[in-house]
């Protein structure tokens, strides 16, 4: 047993933590990836919802201003489209 083959010993065990180490950043990469795409696509739907949410408000309180509907069907129906 020379100088060498302690040299091999700790080089591969210091490629093999790299190789570890290497695999734990992408791990964590894709993760990022990924958890940043199925937030998005929940963004997206999202903002169709409150858009058509806030249309039906605006109808509902165009309604109420008019004298079409009570203040308690106002508020419920409020109540039923938050």
């Amino acid at each position: 047993m020379g100088p060498m083959s302690c040299m091999a010993g700790a080089m591969s065990w210091m490629w093999g933590a790299w190789g570890i180490g290497m695999m734990v950043i992408m791990l964590a990469f894709w993760s990022v990836v990924i958890v940043g795409v199925v937030l998005g696509i929940r963004w997206l739907v999202g903002q169709g919802k409150e858009s058509r949410s806030d249309a039906a408000l605006a109808i509902l309180r165009q309604r109420y201003a008019r004298g079409e509907i009570l203040k308690e069907e106002f508020g419920a129906k409020k109540r039923e489209l938050s």
